[in-house]
């Protein structure tokens, strides 16, 4: 599993996208000076907890995408998800961890569809069927999250190549009723 923090000035910047493959990352200079300062050890130590308890949630799923942002003893917690339940859940096991005193839930519950989830099996089955794409299928949370909203598709995560990105971007865009997709796949590196 990789795990890599993203800091941008004092404030962590983190995305969870899977359980698996961690974040995508660069570490600044500006961070390097501030690793010996109490402050940024203790928002270091408050990113990997909040990304921890985020990827154990027990209906963390594909079609759902967590993310947030650690600024001091703030976080936010951002992205989309299919179950109101694991927006509160996300709030209430991140609001109980040491050092966190205020925590922002920008969490986007998406709404109830018949459409939408007939989009999301679809583009499970278009994107998890195909081969060189199916080894990712095998992981406890597949990386590549499949978030649909009123139609619209968009492709959150990291994948390890171009190519393995390219390929899930054709396939999500052979699924008929689907208005468009975005790809915000991340190429590993």
């Amino acid at each position: 599993m990789t795990c890599r923090g993203v800091r941008l000035g004092t404030v962590a910047v983190a995305v969870l996208t899977v359980a698996t493959f961690g974040f995508s990352a660069q570490k600044d200079k500006s961070a390097d000076r501030s690793a010996g300062q109490p402050g940024a050890r203790s928002e270091d130590r408050i990113t990997r907890e909040v990304r921890h308890e985020l990827v154990m949630l027990p209906y963390y799923g594909v079609f759902d995408n967590l993310a947030y942002r650690v600024t001091g003893s703030t976080v936010t917690l951002l992205g989309q998800v299919t179950r109101p339940t694991l927006k509160s859940d996300a709030g209430n096991v991140v609001k109980n961890i040491e050092g966190v005193e205020k925590v922002d839930n920008q969490i986007q519950v998406l709404p109830l569809s018949s459409m939408d989830d007939r989009i999301r099996l679809a583009e499970y089955r278009a994107i998890y069927s195909y081969a060189g794409l199916d080894r990712y299928a095998l992981q406890a949370v597949p990386p590549i999250h499949i978030i649909v909203d009123n139609g619209k598709v968009t492709l959150e995560g990291v994948v390890a190549n171009q190519a393995d990105k390219d390929a899930a971007n054709v396939r999500a865009n052979t699924v008929s009723g689907v208005f468009s997709v975005v790809n915000n796949l991340r190429v590993e590196k």
